[in-house]
Protein backbone atom coordinates (compact mmCIF):
# COMPACT_ATOMS: atom_id res chain seq x y z
CA UNK A 1 0.00 0.00 0.00
CA UNK A 2 1.39 3.37 -0.64
CA UNK A 3 2.01 4.84 2.49
CA UNK A 4 4.62 7.17 4.20
CA UNK A 5 4.34 5.77 7.52
CA UNK A 6 5.34 2.87 10.04
CA UNK A 7 2.29 0.38 10.77
CA UNK A 8 2.29 1.97 14.32
CA UNK A 9 -1.14 3.48 13.68
CA UNK A 10 -4.26 2.55 15.74
CA UNK A 11 -6.98 3.64 13.12
CA UNK A 12 -7.30 5.04 9.56
CA UNK A 13 -5.72 8.75 9.31
CA UNK A 14 -7.49 11.46 7.25
CA UNK A 15 -6.16 12.46 4.00
CA UNK A 16 -5.52 15.70 3.45
CA UNK A 17 -7.40 19.35 2.69
CA UNK A 18 -7.35 21.46 0.23
CA UNK A 19 -8.92 25.11 -0.81
CA UNK A 20 -8.56 27.62 -3.41
CA UNK A 21 -9.71 31.29 -3.36
CA UNK A 22 -10.29 33.91 -5.72
CA UNK A 23 -11.41 37.05 -4.17
CA UNK A 24 -12.05 40.90 -5.90
CA UNK A 25 -9.50 42.83 -4.03
CA UNK A 26 -8.22 42.31 -0.37
CA UNK A 27 -5.49 39.34 -0.01
CA UNK A 28 -6.81 35.60 -0.27
CA UNK A 29 -4.04 34.81 2.72
CA UNK A 30 -6.52 34.91 5.24
CA UNK A 31 -9.53 33.71 4.08
CA UNK A 32 -7.05 30.22 3.20
CA UNK A 33 -5.38 30.43 6.93
CA UNK A 34 -8.83 29.75 8.27
CA UNK A 35 -10.35 27.71 5.51
CA UNK A 36 -7.16 25.22 6.82
CA UNK A 37 -8.26 25.72 10.18
CA UNK A 38 -11.56 24.37 8.95
CA UNK A 39 -9.97 21.33 7.34
CA UNK A 40 -7.33 20.58 10.08
CA UNK A 41 -9.21 17.33 10.84
CA UNK A 42 -8.42 16.18 7.07
CA UNK A 43 -4.52 16.55 7.73
CA UNK A 44 -1.80 17.36 10.56
CA UNK A 45 1.44 16.80 9.13
CA UNK A 46 1.95 20.17 7.38
CA UNK A 47 0.57 23.23 6.30
CA UNK A 48 0.85 25.49 3.42
CA UNK A 49 -0.40 28.48 1.42
CA UNK A 50 0.71 29.49 -2.21
CA UNK A 51 -1.03 33.19 -3.31
CA UNK A 52 0.17 35.15 -6.80
CA UNK A 53 -0.55 38.57 -7.02
CA UNK A 54 -0.51 39.78 -10.34
CA UNK A 55 3.12 39.82 -10.59
CA UNK A 56 5.03 37.29 -8.65
CA UNK A 57 3.69 33.91 -6.67
CA UNK A 58 4.58 33.97 -2.88
CA UNK A 59 4.75 30.41 -0.86
CA UNK A 60 4.63 29.36 2.83
CA UNK A 61 4.86 26.06 3.32
CA UNK A 62 5.38 24.12 7.21
CA UNK A 63 5.49 20.66 9.00
CA UNK A 64 3.04 20.93 11.91
CA UNK A 65 -0.33 22.02 12.59
CA UNK A 66 -1.80 25.33 10.77
CA UNK A 67 -1.50 27.23 13.94
CA UNK A 68 1.89 26.53 14.56
CA UNK A 69 2.91 26.43 10.22
CA UNK A 70 1.60 30.68 10.57
CA UNK A 71 2.61 33.44 12.03
CA UNK A 72 1.16 36.77 11.48
CA UNK A 73 4.11 38.16 9.37
CA UNK A 74 3.69 34.80 7.34
CA UNK A 75 0.40 35.76 6.46
CA UNK A 76 1.47 39.43 5.85
CA UNK A 77 3.95 38.10 3.28
CA UNK A 78 1.73 36.03 1.40
CA UNK A 79 0.40 38.73 -1.43
CA UNK A 80 -2.19 38.66 -3.68
CA UNK A 81 -6.18 38.17 -4.46
CA UNK A 82 -5.79 34.55 -5.75
CA UNK A 83 -4.18 31.89 -4.00
CA UNK A 84 -4.88 27.62 -2.26
CA UNK A 85 -3.84 25.86 0.65
CA UNK A 86 -3.11 22.12 1.87
CA UNK A 87 -3.19 20.39 4.98
CA UNK A 88 -1.41 17.04 4.75
CA UNK A 89 -0.98 13.73 6.28
CA UNK A 90 1.24 11.69 4.36
CA UNK A 91 -0.25 9.21 1.57
CA UNK A 92 2.24 8.88 -0.57
CA UNK A 93 5.44 10.17 -0.37
CA UNK A 94 8.21 10.87 2.59
CA UNK A 95 7.13 12.46 6.25
CA UNK A 96 9.27 15.48 5.29
CA UNK A 97 8.99 18.94 4.05
CA UNK A 98 9.81 17.95 0.74
CA UNK A 99 6.60 16.20 0.39
CA UNK A 100 4.45 19.22 2.14
CA UNK A 101 1.99 20.87 -0.24
CA UNK A 102 1.46 23.24 -1.77
CA UNK A 103 3.49 21.97 -4.93
CA UNK A 104 5.00 24.78 -6.28
CA UNK A 105 6.87 25.27 -10.02
CA UNK A 106 8.28 27.88 -11.92
CA UNK A 107 8.45 27.37 -15.52
CA UNK A 108 8.75 29.10 -19.40
CA UNK A 109 4.57 29.42 -19.20
CA UNK A 110 4.50 30.40 -16.23
CA UNK A 111 4.29 29.56 -12.02
CA UNK A 112 2.13 26.67 -10.55
CA UNK A 113 0.72 25.81 -7.32
CA UNK A 114 -0.79 22.72 -6.75
CA UNK A 115 -2.50 21.22 -3.12
CA UNK A 116 -3.67 17.39 -4.04
CA UNK A 117 -6.04 15.31 -2.02
CA UNK A 118 -6.06 11.81 -2.70
CA UNK A 119 -3.43 9.36 -4.78
CA UNK A 120 -2.74 7.98 -7.77
CA UNK A 121 -1.68 4.44 -8.75
CA UNK A 122 0.53 5.22 -11.67
CA UNK A 123 2.18 7.91 -10.58
CA UNK A 124 5.76 5.35 -10.78
CA UNK A 125 5.23 5.12 -14.18
CA UNK A 126 4.28 8.72 -15.30
CA UNK A 127 7.36 9.80 -13.32
CA UNK A 128 9.60 7.36 -14.95
CA UNK A 129 8.60 8.50 -18.40
CA UNK A 130 8.69 12.35 -17.25
CA UNK A 131 12.18 12.25 -15.95
CA UNK A 132 13.41 10.27 -18.76
CA UNK A 133 12.64 13.30 -20.72
CA UNK A 134 14.81 15.75 -18.53
CA UNK A 135 12.50 16.14 -15.46
CA UNK A 136 14.35 16.77 -12.63
CA UNK A 137 11.67 15.63 -9.15
CA UNK A 138 12.86 17.00 -5.67
CA UNK A 139 10.40 14.84 -3.94
CA UNK A 140 8.75 11.07 -4.12
CA UNK A 141 5.43 12.24 -3.78
CA UNK A 142 2.64 11.85 -6.90
CA UNK A 143 1.63 15.77 -6.30
CA UNK A 144 4.72 16.62 -7.93
CA UNK A 145 4.15 14.03 -10.92
CA UNK A 146 0.55 16.02 -11.30
CA UNK A 147 3.02 19.11 -11.54
CA UNK A 148 5.35 18.50 -13.72
CA UNK A 149 2.77 16.75 -16.03
CA UNK A 150 0.74 19.29 -16.10
CA UNK A 151 3.37 22.06 -17.03
CA UNK A 152 4.58 20.38 -19.82
CA UNK A 153 1.29 20.12 -21.08
CA UNK A 154 0.65 23.94 -20.75
CA UNK A 155 3.60 24.50 -22.53
CA UNK A 156 1.99 23.06 -25.58
CA UNK A 157 -1.41 23.68 -24.77
CA UNK A 158 -4.61 25.83 -23.85
CA UNK A 159 -5.44 25.28 -20.15
CA UNK A 160 -8.24 23.67 -20.08
CA UNK A 161 -6.85 21.55 -22.71
CA UNK A 162 -3.42 20.79 -20.85
CA UNK A 163 -5.51 20.12 -17.56
CA UNK A 164 -7.30 17.31 -19.99
CA UNK A 165 -3.81 16.22 -21.11
CA UNK A 166 -2.95 15.59 -17.72
CA UNK A 167 -6.04 13.99 -16.69
CA UNK A 168 -5.91 11.70 -19.18
CA UNK A 169 -2.40 10.52 -17.96
CA UNK A 170 -3.19 10.24 -14.11
CA UNK A 171 -4.62 7.23 -13.00
CA UNK A 172 -5.98 7.17 -9.27
CA UNK A 173 -8.17 9.44 -6.85
CA UNK A 174 -7.64 13.03 -6.83
CA UNK A 175 -9.34 16.32 -5.84
CA UNK A 176 -7.23 19.48 -6.60
CA UNK A 177 -7.00 23.18 -6.39
CA UNK A 178 -4.43 24.94 -8.63
CA UNK A 179 -2.78 28.18 -9.14
CA UNK A 180 -1.96 28.93 -12.59
CA UNK A 181 -0.48 32.37 -12.04
CA UNK A 182 -3.67 34.62 -10.72
CA UNK A 183 -5.76 32.01 -12.24
CA UNK A 184 -7.16 29.26 -9.36
CA UNK A 185 -7.97 25.74 -10.47
CA UNK A 186 -10.44 23.27 -9.05
CA UNK A 187 -10.37 19.59 -10.75
CA UNK A 188 -12.19 16.02 -9.49
CA UNK A 189 -11.10 12.95 -10.69
CA UNK A 190 -13.74 11.37 -13.08
CA UNK A 191 -14.57 8.80 -10.64
CA UNK A 192 -15.34 11.49 -7.79
CA UNK A 193 -13.55 9.54 -5.21
CA UNK A 194 -12.14 12.82 -2.94
CA UNK A 195 -14.72 15.84 -2.06
CA UNK A 196 -14.58 19.45 -3.66
CA UNK A 197 -17.22 22.00 -3.34
CA UNK A 198 -17.55 25.58 -4.72
CA UNK A 199 -18.43 28.29 -2.70
CA UNK A 200 -19.16 31.71 -2.90
CA UNK A 201 -18.35 34.73 -1.13
CA UNK A 202 -19.49 38.32 -0.70
CA UNK A 203 -15.85 39.33 -2.80
CA UNK A 204 -15.42 36.01 -4.96
CA UNK A 205 -15.75 32.38 -5.01
CA UNK A 206 -13.63 29.70 -3.47
CA UNK A 207 -13.31 26.07 -4.08
CA UNK A 208 -12.80 23.24 -0.86
CA UNK A 209 -12.57 19.87 0.24
CA UNK A 210 -15.61 20.31 2.45
CA UNK A 211 -18.04 22.54 2.89
CA UNK A 212 -17.68 23.49 6.86
CA UNK A 213 -14.55 25.75 4.99
CA UNK A 214 -16.93 27.78 3.20
CA UNK A 215 -19.28 28.35 6.37
CA UNK A 216 -15.59 29.63 8.06
CA UNK A 217 -15.70 32.41 5.85
CA UNK A 218 -19.62 33.27 6.00
CA UNK A 219 -19.74 31.44 2.05
CA UNK A 220 -22.98 30.19 0.70
CA UNK A 221 -22.54 26.51 -0.57
CA UNK A 222 -22.88 26.38 -4.10
CA UNK A 223 -22.43 22.83 -5.39
CA UNK A 224 -19.83 20.13 -5.41
CA UNK A 225 -17.68 19.61 -8.44
CA UNK A 226 -18.72 17.01 -10.09
CA UNK A 227 -16.69 14.01 -10.98
CA UNK A 228 -14.43 14.96 -13.81
CA UNK A 229 -15.01 18.56 -13.79
CA UNK A 230 -12.36 21.60 -14.30
CA UNK A 231 -13.62 24.85 -12.15
CA UNK A 232 -12.01 28.10 -13.10
CA UNK A 233 -12.31 30.58 -10.88
CA UNK A 234 -12.25 34.01 -12.82
CA UNK A 235 -9.25 36.42 -11.52
CA UNK A 236 -10.79 38.85 -9.37
CA UNK A 237 -13.78 36.98 -7.64
CA UNK A 238 -16.17 37.80 -10.32
CA UNK A 239 -17.59 33.77 -11.39
CA UNK A 240 -16.22 30.63 -12.29
CA UNK A 241 -16.14 28.55 -15.35
CA UNK A 242 -17.34 24.85 -15.99
CA UNK A 243 -15.74 22.55 -18.18
CA UNK A 244 -16.92 19.16 -17.80
CA UNK A 245 -13.91 16.92 -19.28
CA UNK A 246 -14.99 13.38 -18.76
CA UNK A 247 -17.70 11.18 -17.90
CA UNK A 248 -17.90 7.70 -16.30
CA UNK A 249 -20.99 5.44 -16.28
CA UNK A 250 -20.54 5.20 -12.24
CA UNK A 251 -18.68 7.45 -9.85
CA UNK A 252 -16.85 5.80 -7.37
CA UNK A 253 -17.59 8.69 -4.34
CA UNK A 254 -15.69 7.13 -0.91
CA UNK A 255 -18.19 6.00 1.96
CA UNK A 256 -15.52 6.54 4.80
CA UNK A 257 -16.10 10.59 3.77
CA UNK A 258 -19.52 9.74 5.71
CA UNK A 259 -18.36 6.78 8.31
CA UNK A 260 -15.12 8.86 9.49
CA UNK A 261 -13.34 11.42 7.92
CA UNK A 262 -15.67 14.86 6.82
CA UNK A 263 -17.10 16.87 9.81
CA UNK A 264 -20.68 15.85 10.63
CA UNK A 265 -21.24 19.58 9.50
CA UNK A 266 -20.13 19.64 5.91
CA UNK A 267 -22.33 18.66 3.34
CA UNK A 268 -20.55 16.13 0.91
CA UNK A 269 -21.91 15.05 -2.71
CA UNK A 270 -25.15 17.07 -1.80
CA UNK A 271 -25.59 14.75 2.17
CA UNK A 272 -25.27 16.47 5.65
CA UNK A 273 -22.76 14.06 6.74
CA UNK A 274 -24.29 14.21 10.29
CA UNK A 275 -27.25 13.22 8.94
CA UNK A 276 -25.57 10.17 7.22
CA UNK A 277 -24.56 9.01 10.16
CA UNK A 278 -27.66 9.16 11.98
CA UNK A 279 -29.08 7.33 9.23
CA UNK A 280 -26.01 4.79 9.28
CA UNK A 281 -26.90 4.21 12.70
CA UNK A 282 -30.59 3.70 12.18
CA UNK A 283 -29.92 0.91 9.77
CA UNK A 284 -27.66 -0.15 12.42
CA UNK A 285 -29.94 -1.11 14.88
CA UNK A 286 -32.17 -2.42 11.76
CA UNK A 287 -29.42 -4.86 10.86
CA UNK A 288 -27.90 -5.64 14.28
CA UNK A 289 -30.13 -3.95 17.39
CA UNK A 290 -29.78 -5.72 20.78
CA UNK A 291 -31.17 -4.60 24.05
CA UNK A 292 -28.86 -3.30 26.49
CA UNK A 293 -29.21 -0.76 29.52
CA UNK A 294 -27.08 1.79 27.71
CA UNK A 295 -25.95 3.21 24.03
CA UNK A 296 -22.36 5.03 24.29
CA UNK A 297 -20.67 6.59 21.91
CA UNK A 298 -16.95 6.38 20.67
CA UNK A 299 -16.18 10.24 21.03
CA UNK A 300 -16.39 11.72 18.99
CA UNK A 301 -17.28 9.73 15.44
CA UNK A 302 -19.34 7.35 17.18
CA UNK A 303 -21.63 10.09 18.50
CA UNK A 304 -23.84 10.51 15.00
CA UNK A 305 -24.59 7.00 15.07
CA UNK A 306 -25.30 6.45 18.61
CA UNK A 307 -27.92 8.91 18.86
CA UNK A 308 -29.66 7.52 15.26
CA UNK A 309 -29.20 3.59 16.60
CA UNK A 310 -30.84 5.02 19.76
CA UNK A 311 -33.38 6.85 18.37
CA UNK A 312 -34.67 3.91 16.00
CA UNK A 313 -34.34 1.47 19.38
CA UNK A 314 -37.07 3.81 21.18
CA UNK A 315 -39.37 3.98 18.50
CA UNK A 316 -39.29 0.07 18.83
CA UNK A 317 -40.48 0.41 21.98
CA UNK A 318 -36.61 -0.19 23.19
CA UNK A 319 -35.79 1.00 26.34
CA UNK A 320 -32.21 1.57 25.79
CA UNK A 321 -30.98 5.22 26.88
CA UNK A 322 -28.50 7.02 25.05
CA UNK A 323 -25.72 8.08 27.65
CA UNK A 324 -22.17 9.80 27.19
CA UNK A 325 -20.33 6.96 28.49
CA UNK A 326 -17.07 7.85 27.64
CA UNK A 327 -15.31 11.56 28.43
CA UNK A 328 -12.35 12.52 25.89
CA UNK A 329 -9.38 14.23 26.93
CA UNK A 330 -8.63 16.26 23.65
CA UNK A 331 -5.06 17.46 25.06
CA UNK A 332 -3.55 14.15 24.41
CA UNK A 333 -2.21 13.07 21.23
CA UNK A 334 -3.52 10.72 18.51
CA UNK A 335 -2.69 6.95 19.75
CA UNK A 336 -0.59 6.30 16.41
CA UNK A 337 2.07 8.57 17.53
CA UNK A 338 3.26 6.50 20.68
CA UNK A 339 6.28 4.42 19.99
CA UNK A 340 5.65 1.22 21.86
CA UNK A 341 2.30 -1.02 22.41
CA UNK A 342 2.82 -0.24 26.34
CA UNK A 343 2.86 3.09 25.49
CA UNK A 344 -0.36 3.14 22.95
CA UNK A 345 -2.38 1.24 25.77
CA UNK A 346 -1.69 3.87 28.11
CA UNK A 347 -2.47 6.27 25.78
CA UNK A 348 -6.18 4.73 25.41
CA UNK A 349 -6.99 5.76 29.19
CA UNK A 350 -5.09 9.07 29.06
CA UNK A 351 -6.68 9.83 25.61
CA UNK A 352 -11.23 7.80 27.09
CA UNK A 353 -12.24 8.14 30.55
CA UNK A 354 -15.58 6.09 31.19
CA UNK A 355 -18.19 7.98 33.36
CA UNK A 356 -18.51 5.21 36.16
CA UNK A 357 -22.51 5.76 37.52
CA UNK A 358 -23.13 5.13 33.21
CA UNK A 359 -21.26 1.82 33.42
CA UNK A 360 -21.17 0.46 36.76
CA UNK A 361 -23.67 -2.60 36.82
CA UNK A 362 -24.99 -1.70 33.22
CA UNK A 363 -25.38 -3.96 30.06
CA UNK A 364 -24.01 -1.37 27.04
CA UNK A 365 -23.71 -1.13 23.77
CA UNK A 366 -20.94 0.55 22.09
CA UNK A 367 -20.86 2.22 18.81
CA UNK A 368 -18.08 2.91 16.68
CA UNK A 369 -17.02 4.05 13.48
CA UNK A 370 -14.90 1.21 12.32
CA UNK A 371 -12.06 -1.43 13.42
CA UNK A 372 -8.99 -1.52 11.66
CA UNK A 373 -6.86 -3.71 13.93
CA UNK A 374 -8.71 -4.51 17.08
CA UNK A 375 -6.41 -2.85 19.28
CA UNK A 376 -8.47 0.04 20.68
CA UNK A 377 -11.19 -1.75 20.39
CA UNK A 378 -10.14 -4.49 22.93
CA UNK A 379 -8.92 -2.15 25.20
CA UNK A 380 -12.42 -0.33 25.51
CA UNK A 381 -13.92 -3.59 26.03
CA UNK A 382 -11.80 -4.21 28.85
CA UNK A 383 -11.86 -0.63 30.18
CA UNK A 384 -15.75 -0.82 30.49
CA UNK A 385 -15.88 -3.78 31.66
CA UNK A 386 -13.09 -3.01 34.52
CA UNK A 387 -15.18 -0.02 35.55
CA UNK A 388 -18.08 -2.78 35.82
CA UNK A 389 -20.04 -3.15 33.03
CA UNK A 390 -21.90 -6.54 33.26
CA UNK A 391 -22.01 -6.96 29.62
CA UNK A 392 -20.33 -4.78 26.72
CA UNK A 393 -21.75 -5.26 22.92
CA UNK A 394 -19.74 -3.23 20.14
CA UNK A 395 -21.90 -2.34 17.06
CA UNK A 396 -19.85 -0.83 14.15
CA UNK A 397 -21.42 1.71 11.50
CA UNK A 398 -19.43 0.61 8.22
CA UNK A 399 -18.53 -2.73 7.18
CA UNK A 400 -15.63 -4.82 8.39
CA UNK A 401 -12.13 -3.23 6.52
CA UNK A 402 -10.65 -6.72 4.76
CA UNK A 403 -8.30 -4.40 2.31
CA UNK A 404 -6.13 -1.86 2.28
CA UNK A 405 -7.29 1.41 0.46
CA UNK A 406 -5.19 2.88 -2.47
CA UNK A 407 -7.08 6.28 -2.93
CA UNK A 408 -5.17 8.40 0.17
CA UNK A 409 -6.50 6.60 3.09
CA UNK A 410 -3.64 5.16 5.42
CA UNK A 411 -6.31 2.15 6.23
CA UNK A 412 -2.99 -0.52 6.84
CA UNK A 413 -1.98 -3.22 5.42
CA UNK A 414 -3.89 -6.74 4.96
CA UNK A 415 -1.66 -8.43 7.38
CA UNK A 416 -2.40 -5.89 10.07
CA UNK A 417 -6.11 -5.95 9.36
CA UNK A 418 -7.98 -8.05 12.25
CA UNK A 419 -11.14 -8.71 9.70
CA UNK A 420 -8.83 -9.49 6.68
CA UNK A 421 -8.08 -12.97 8.31
CA UNK A 422 -10.80 -13.50 10.90
CA UNK A 423 -15.02 -13.80 10.82
CA UNK A 424 -17.08 -11.47 12.33
CA UNK A 425 -17.16 -14.26 15.82
CA UNK A 426 -13.45 -14.49 15.63
CA UNK A 427 -13.05 -10.82 15.80
CA UNK A 428 -15.84 -10.71 18.52
CA UNK A 429 -13.28 -13.14 20.78
CA UNK A 430 -10.31 -11.02 19.87
CA UNK A 431 -11.63 -7.96 21.71
CA UNK A 432 -13.54 -9.59 24.32
CA UNK A 433 -16.65 -8.36 23.23
CA UNK A 434 -20.32 -10.00 24.64
CA UNK A 435 -21.37 -9.46 21.30
CA UNK A 436 -20.16 -7.76 17.72
CA UNK A 437 -21.92 -6.89 14.70
CA UNK A 438 -20.99 -4.34 11.71
CA UNK A 439 -23.46 -2.61 9.30
CA UNK A 440 -23.61 -4.36 5.35
CA UNK A 441 -22.41 -2.77 2.38
CA UNK A 442 -26.09 -2.76 1.21
CA UNK A 443 -27.35 -0.69 4.59
CA UNK A 444 -24.36 1.58 3.85
CA UNK A 445 -25.19 2.47 0.40
CA UNK A 446 -29.05 3.32 1.21
CA UNK A 447 -28.08 5.59 4.34
CA UNK A 448 -25.98 7.75 1.29
CA UNK A 449 -29.18 7.13 -1.12
CA UNK A 450 -26.29 5.61 -3.77
CA UNK A 451 -26.22 2.17 -5.59
CA UNK A 452 -23.44 0.16 -4.25
CA UNK A 453 -22.13 1.06 -8.11
CA UNK A 454 -21.45 4.58 -7.15
CA UNK A 455 -19.38 3.80 -4.06
CA UNK A 456 -15.51 2.91 -4.11
CA UNK A 457 -16.01 0.27 -1.46
CA UNK A 458 -12.33 -1.49 -1.75
CA UNK A 459 -11.44 -1.44 1.54
CA UNK A 460 -14.75 -3.81 2.45
CA UNK A 461 -15.07 -5.87 -0.67
CA UNK A 462 -11.08 -6.13 -1.73
CA UNK A 463 -12.30 -4.87 -5.36
CA UNK A 464 -11.32 -1.40 -6.42
CA UNK A 465 -12.97 1.21 -9.08
CA UNK A 466 -8.86 1.57 -10.22
CA UNK A 467 -6.52 -0.51 -12.10
CA UNK A 468 -4.80 -1.40 -8.94
CA UNK A 469 -1.75 -3.32 -9.67
CA UNK A 470 -2.41 -7.26 -8.15
CA UNK A 471 -6.23 -6.26 -6.93
CA UNK A 472 -9.19 -6.72 -8.55
CA UNK A 473 -11.49 -3.70 -9.77
CA UNK A 474 -15.63 -3.93 -9.18
CA UNK A 475 -16.47 -2.82 -12.72
CA UNK A 476 -14.30 -2.16 -16.52
CA UNK A 477 -11.23 -0.25 -15.47
CA UNK A 478 -9.16 1.23 -18.47
CA UNK A 479 -5.72 2.25 -17.30
CA UNK A 480 -3.67 5.12 -19.14
CA UNK A 481 -0.87 3.96 -21.48
CA UNK A 482 2.05 5.89 -20.46
CA UNK A 483 5.38 5.58 -22.62
CA UNK A 484 5.81 8.68 -24.54
CA UNK A 485 2.32 9.93 -25.68
CA UNK A 486 0.27 12.69 -23.84
CA UNK A 487 -3.11 11.66 -22.64
CA UNK A 488 -5.70 12.58 -24.93
CA UNK A 489 -7.39 16.50 -25.75
CA UNK A 490 -10.45 14.80 -27.69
Amino acid sequence: MPNGRDATHSGPTEKCGVVGVSLEERDAARPLYYSLYALQHRGQESAGIVTHDGFQQHSHVEMGLVGDAFGEDDIADLRGSAGIGHVRYPTAGSVNKSCAQPFTVSFKSGALGLSHNGNLVNADEVREELAAQGHAFTSDGDTEVIAHDLARNLLESDLVRAVKRTMGRIHGSYSLTITHDDTVLGVRDPEGNRPLCIGELEDGYVLASESAAIDTLDGELVRDVRPGELVVLQPGGEGFDSYQLFERENTAHCFFEHVYFARPDSVIDDELVYEVRRELGRQLWEEGGIETDVVMPVPDSGRAFASGYAEAAQEEGSGVEFAEGLMKNRYVGRTFIMPTQDERERAVRLKLNPIKSTVEGKTVTLIDDSIVRGTTSTQLVDLLKDCGAEEVHMRIGAPPIVAPCYMGIDMATREELIAADKSVEEIREAIAADSLSYLSTEAVAEALGRSQADLCLGCVTGEYPYDVEGEETDREVTRPEIGGVAGTDD
